[in-house]
Order: C-alpha cells, then sequence, then structure tokens
C-alpha cells in the first residue's frame, strides 16, 4: 500500500494541471452550439443568450452539480407539457450524466403528482426509450453528446490496448510529464480485463471519474460505482478491472503511482456472466 500522504502531492499537483489545461484549450464542461447553428443569423442574440448564458454560464456554475440540473430540467419541461424533441435531448443528457432508470421513473412518478397525470405518461413513454433494457446499439451521437459534458477531451480510438478491452474505448493523454495522467472513456458495457499493477514498493494506479458511470471491482470484492468526482485509489498487486455502466458512457482519468519494479500484468476478460450481475451500491 502506497503511503497516504502521497494523495496530498498528487492531488494538488493534478488540480495546477486541470487549471492549465482548460486554459490552454479553452475548455468548458457543457458546451452549446444549437443556437448558433440554428439561429446565429436569424436572431443572433438569443443565440448568444442560449449557447453563452444558459448552457455556458448557467449549466457550468458550481453551485449545482450536472446530474442535479439535468433532474431540475426535465421536470421543468414535464411540468410545462413539452415533450418534443428537447425532453428527448435532455432524458438524453440525465441519463449520460448518471440518473438511473429507477432515478428518472421516480422523479416522473412525483411530478405526476403535481404537474399532472397525462404529463406523465407523455413523458414515461419518451424515458422508456432513453432508457432501454439490455445492450443498445452505441450511438455516436451519445458518443458527442458525452465528449461535451466532460473537462477532458475523449482523444482516439485505445487501438493500442484494444486486445485487453471488451467493447471499445478511446483515450486521451493529459500528462506526459512529471506526473503521468490519462483520460480513458469507454462506450456503454465497455471494460478492461482482469488485470494488476505490480510493484516491489509504491506503484498501483488513481482513478478519478469525470464523467458518466462506470464500475471498479477488485478481485473477491463488491464492486464500487463510479460517478464524477469518486476517486478511486487502487494499491499495487491487487487484481481488478473498471469499466463503463451497461447504460452510461464513462470516462475516468488514470493516474499511475511511481513505484519499484512496476509493470501491468493483463489476464482474463471479465465475462458477460459477471458483467451482468454486478449490482455496485451507488455513492
Amino acid at each position: 500500500m502506497k503511503p497516504a500522504w502521497t494523495s496530498y502531492i498528487v492531488l494538488p499537483v493534478l488540480a495546477v494541471q486541470m487549471m492549465s489545461f482548460a486554459q490552454e484549450n479553452n475548455m468548458k464542461k457543457i458546451t452549446q452550439t444549437a443556437g448558433r447553428d440554428q439561429l446565429g443569423e436569424f436572431a443572433p442574440q438569443f443565440a448568444h443568450f442560449n449557447d453563452d448564458v444558459l448552457f455556458g454560464e448557467n449549466w457550468n456554475n458550481a453551485d449545482l452539480d450536472v446530474k442535479t440540473r439535468c433532474m431540475i430540467t426535465v421536470t421543468a419541461l414535464m411540468s410545462q407539457g413539452i415533450t418534443d424533441s428537447s425532453l428527448i435531448h435532455h432524458l438524453q443528457n440525465a441519463k449520460n450524466n448518471g440518473v438511473t432508470k429507477q432515478e428518472i421513473a421516480a422523479l416522473i412518478t412525483h411530478v405526476a403528482f403535481y404537474a399532472g397525470w397525462p404529463k406523465a405518461w407523455a413523458t414515461f413513454r419518451l424515458a422508456k426509450e432513453v432508457w432501454k433494457d439490455g445492450e443498445a446499439p452505441v450511438d455516436q451521437n451519445d458518443k458527442d453528446r458525452h465528449a461535451a459534458s466532460i473537462f477532458f477531451p475523449v482523444g482516439a480510438p485505445n487501438d493500442a490496448y484494444a486486445q485487453y478491452f471488451t467493447g471499445k474505448s478511446y483515450l486521451a493523454p493529459i500528462s506526459t510529464e512529471q506526473v503521468k495522467i490519462f483520460n480513458v472513456t469507454f462506450e456503454p458495457r465497455c471494460r478492461n480485463n482482469w488485470h494488476i499493477h505490480h510493484a516491489t514498493k509504491g506503484g498501483g494506479q488513481m482513478l478519478i471519474g469525470i464523467g458518466g458511470r462506470g464500475y471498479y471491482q477488485e478481485w473477491g470484492k463488491q464492486p464500487v460505482e463510479i460517478r464524477e468526482g469518486t476517486i478511486i485509489h487502487i494499491p499495487a498487486n491487487v487484481k481488478h478491472w473498471h469499466g463503463a455502466a451497461p447504460d452510461s458512457w464513462f470516462s475516468h482519468l488514470a493516474i499511475e503511482i511511481d513505484g519499484d519494479d512496476t509493470s501491468n500484468e493483463w489476464l482474463e476478460p471479465v465475462t458477460d456472466e459477471v458483467y451482468d450481475n454486478l449490482n455496485p451500491p451507488t455513492n
């Protein structure tokens, strides 16, 4: 196990690198261009308010987390009886930001008592399509929406390590100096094989969830759910895997911890039987 004090060194360094990366790339967590794309010439001021104020400032205000904002927005649209493509978009956005099928069902049921039963029926019809059970075809638009919702780039297809993954993943180097940091993005149901970060001293890995919903599991232990802001400390010499939930794109930062005689050992895939029977506690 690495000493506890290593976290107090790595995290401040990471925070500085996050700020530097954002400044260099002028990135925002939530972005929107629909206003300018559709009304830029006809109503430029409205397009500005939509893209720069509503989504540029309001959705990026840190006083509320993105998942909460998604749930509030769905409630507001449902209450007004708005069940067009805008509600579909915000239902999908809610799912991408960690709202589960059980949570959206409870939300719609609760709001039905205050907003009206017909509005609930209309919203449920749309929600059922967004939260379909089983393995749905991966939608490239979902990937784009996920990419727009996270702080770091998704990167290129992770072809070099594809043999160690079930499903498709993407890799983006965030820092290759001092502390090595990579953003790993998984499509729904994608996960890496069981593997071990070996070291005779120190070593291991740290994961930080930055978008969507995923899992981490050590051999012989219950899985842990990873959401935005979840930090996972992986000791050296422990067999484990991590990846996306069945119904969500997922991204995490992977930070390698320095150690002596470090190496990675890739093992067997996580079978569908194991994966489909996961029931991690929610954070």
